[in-house]
């Protein structure tokens, strides 16, 4: 894996070693997470972060676990840092932090005080909700270690204050049970409880939220270094709390050995992909609901259908993964409804709300047969989506049909509801409804007419009529979509700006979005991609970072994906830069022999600059294009590593 650590210039400055954040997953969708400084700048930062029944519905448990060594002068040295309401940084142990790195994919800590050097590493128990943090003398004298334990019992969404109850404390052999949900262990424990009131989360005021909470101080573990190479360890682990897991040290190994062995099944290629490899792991978990499934982006993110099947190939066929790629097919499969996948949403209820999410899981099981040639799979499925194909025909929820008069795909749109990838929303009303034909919508049908074709055939059916279908549909593709502009439309046969939904028919949108690269970039793309095209394209799309989502020249254009809920929702997909479309940028520039060779070199830079091994959600338009939205994502990830995988 590629190189990720940094020295004192980095650790000891506030700005840049706080914009950096590590991730340790668990597998079930709850994880340990906070900054390089440990600096806790979200709230949703934290060291035993626990997924509820799905992995949105997670709540934060044990919040930091604040180290402090008591040389042998009697000073006391404190090395935890928080940041509080008033301003101030108090205390600002990254001052002596002089190396992070992850190893593994673990972090590790290093302070020195003089001669004195602790060491700490973070693991998470693979498939349980449980942490095991281990601090280690690696020079000095002997010195005593404390360790206070904060806490909290809340919604990872939102805030716990001291003018409510105080978390209940039980003690049990070796430390706490708090709030009856999560166990903290480890030696010489001491109980506390107390409030500590106004912690600051930088990122949450950036963002316009609640920035603000009340933190419960448990308790302090204690323990002694007497040698170089002497620990000090604790545990907290939720869900069952009688339950005695591994020694720290264990639970370390463990996570490392199990990182090792994902990344060599994976047979990567170069350091990147291995970085690449580990960073994927952390998207597919296991659940109460789901035998696989897959997080759509951490911290603030469940599982979203559409992202789920936009990232299947990077996330199970590049790394080895296909068994459990199977299992995650049947499953969602099985929610299939009048002809649509459901979307299982944060919200925790199943809905039927997007127009591509079915397409794409039709993309996603296709790609599965032709990578590896489970046909039995395609037979056990075709039926189900034979029935998507025929939904369609018919017509289904939203308006979502096809036009009888040409064969491709309209969404009819209802007031309120934005049904593509583009779906952001202020205030209840769509920014971009992208009501008619979109054309990544349609490039979607065609593909997947030709590649349930090609399922059908193989199972030795015939495939006559979705052969016609297909033909059709790219026939009207290629008359409909080109625009005079020397791009394709984004949008054809919508209602004119000036008037409601069913208005005035067949206006055609011309702005200048990415999502017509799928009309190139796709197994059976209805579109053979055009140099000059795609050079437009590029010229007005492309940066570092991924493919704006509208061209710096077009009106409502966006540069800064920032401030509150509304003002981020309304630039969300108007200018804001998504590193996932690369991945179908890079397809069709391949296809039309134009060298990509150049395009990775950011992005992979991109590793060590926000989410520490692994890529955002999304970055600002405008230079120097910093990173936003979640640091970890899932369908940045996959396309990133699918694209560099097939070259």
């Amino acid at each position: 894996m590629i190189d990720i650590g940094f020295g004192p210039q980095v650790c000891g400055d506030l700005t840049g070693g706080a914009t950096r954040e590590w991730l340790v997953p668990d597998g079930r969708g709850g994880y340990a997470m906070g900054t390089l400084s440990g600096l806790r700048t979200r709230r949703y930062h934290g060291l035993l972060v626990v997924a509820g029944e799905t992995p949105a519905t997670r709540r934060v448990g044990l919040a930091s676990l604040d180290a402090s060594v008591l040389l042998p002068s009697g000073a006391r040295v404190r090395l935890g840092t928080h940041e509080w309401s008033s301003g101030e940084v108090d205390p600002r142990g990254y001052e002596l932090l002089e190396h992070f790195a992850l190893v593994d994919g673990l972090p590790r800590w290093r302070w020195r005080i003089g001669d004195v050097v602790v060491e700490r590493e973070l693991a998470m128990l693979p498939g349980q909700p449980c942490v095991a943090v281990v601090h280690r003398l690696v020079s000095g004298p002997p010195v005593r270690l404390e360790l206070a334990a904060v806490c909290t019992w809340r919604d990872a969404h939102g805030e716990r204050r001291a003018d409510g109850p105080a978390p209940r404390m039980e003690p049990v052999d070796g430390g706490a049970v708090i709030e009856g949900a999560f166990r903290l262990a480890g030696p010489d424990w001491t109980p506390e409880g107390q409030w500590w009131l106004g912690v600051h989360h930088r990122e949450e005021a950036a963002r316009g939220l609640t920035c603000e909470e009340d933190l419960w101080y448990a308790g302090r573990f204690a323990g002694r270094f007497e040698r170089p190479g002497d620990t000090v360890s604790v545990l907290a682990w939720a869900d069952q709390l009688d339950w005695q897991p591994p020694p720290a040290t264990e639970v370390v190994a463990t996570a490392r050995r199990r990182n090792r062995r994902v990344v060599s099944a994976a047979r990567p290629a170069d350091a990147v992909e291995a970085t690449l490899t580990l960073a994927a792991d952390a998207f597919v978990v296991r659940t109460d609901r789901a035998p696989v499934d897959v997080v759509a982006g951490y911290p603030w993110f469940g599982a979203w259908s559409r992202d789920t099947m936009i990232s299947y190939e990077g996330l199970f066929l590049c790394t080895d993964r296909a068994t459990e790629g199977r299992e995650l097919l049947r499953s969602y499969a099985a929610t299939l409804s009048e002809g649509m996948l459901a979307n299982t949403a944060d919200t925790g209820r199943v809905e039927y709300n997007t127009v591509d999410g079915t397409l794409w899981f039709l993309h996603a099981v296709a790609r599965h047969v032709a990578v590896t040639g489970d046909t039995d799979l395609a037979d056990e499925l075709l039926p189900a989506l034979r029935g998507v194909v025929d939904a369609h025909l018919a017509g289904t929820r939203y308006g979502i049909a096809v036009d009888p008069a040409d064969g491709l795909l309209t969404q009819g749109g209802t007031p309120g509801t934005a049904l593509t990838w583009m779906d952001a929303r202020v205030y209840g009303v769509p920014v971009t409804p992208r009501t008619g034909k979109p054309v990544e919508v349609n490039a979607l049908w065609v593909n997947g007419l030709a590649g349930l074709a090609e399922l059908t055939e193989l199972a030795g059916q015939d495939a006559g009529e979705l052969r016609r279908l297909h033909e059709r549909a790219r026939t009207a593709f290629r008359e409909r979509f080109p625009a005079p502009t020397g791009w394709l439309y984004d949008v054809v046969d919508g209602p004119a700006p000036t008037y409601p939904l069913g208005g005035a028919p067949h206006h055609d949108d011309d702005l200048l979005r990415p999502n017509q690269l799928l009309a190139w970039s796709l197994p059976y793309a209805p579109l053979e991609p055009d140099e000059a095209t795609l050079r437009r394209v590029a010229a007005g799309l492309l940066t570092p970072l991924g493919l704006r989502s509208l061209s710096p020249d077009s009106t409502g254009f966006s540069g800064r994906h920032r401030g509150g809920p509304a003002e981020r929702d309304g630039g969300y997909h108007q200018g804001t830069v998504w590193p996932w479309l690369l991945g179908p940028y890079v397809d069709a520039c391949r296809r039309s022999k134009l060298s990509v060779d150049e395009v990775f070199m950011a992005i992979e830079a991109h590793l060590t600059e926000y989410g520490l091994g692994s890529v955002s959600e999304t970055a600002d338009g405008l230079p120097p294009h910093g990173a936003t939205g979640c640091p970890f994502q899932a369908w940045s990830v996959a396309e990133l590593l699918r694209c560099r995988r097939t070259r």
